[in-house]
């Protein structure tokens, strides 16, 4: 069972809520539609235009509100507790605390790597390659 919120009714997800502001939608667009595919102030209303715009706004608001309401859903209070997963990357090795860190270098980690001795930023050779 659901539970309620203190100081309030409990809220639900009701169909009427995305009905209602479809059919309104619908019946602007079908008006509007009416009005400016007359093509002047002395011709027919375009019945046909009308009923085909509010057809396609009344389908297209109420499935676009609806897919809205269903998206809204509490997490449940368990996940908010801590279950032991890391949560501040900072403290976890190459997260996000280690960016803009210089990695430690050496020639010999260089080496072990699979990289050569002496291709560190910090080892120098002379002018004769040693």
């Amino acid at each position: 069972m659901a539970k309620s919120q203190p100081g309030g009714t409990q809220k639900r997800n009701s169909v009427k809520a995305p009905l209602v502001f479809s059919a309104v939608l619908a019946v602007i667009a079908g008006i509007f539609t009416m009005i400016f595919a007359t093509g002047g102030a002395t011709k027919d209303l375009r019945f046909d235009l009308g009923l085909t715009a509010a057809g396609i706004a009344f389908i297209a608001s109420l499935l676009i509100s609806s897919l809205l309401l269903m998206t809204e859903k509490p997490n449940p209070d368990h996940l908010s507790e801590g279950s032991g997963v890391n949560r501040s990357s900072a403290k976890i090795p190459g997260g996000a605390g280690s960016v803009g860190a210089p990695a430690p270098r050496s020639g010999k980690a260089s080496a072990e790597n699979g990289g050569p001795a002496g291709s560190g930023p910090n080892d120098t050779q002379d002018e004769s390659g040693h």
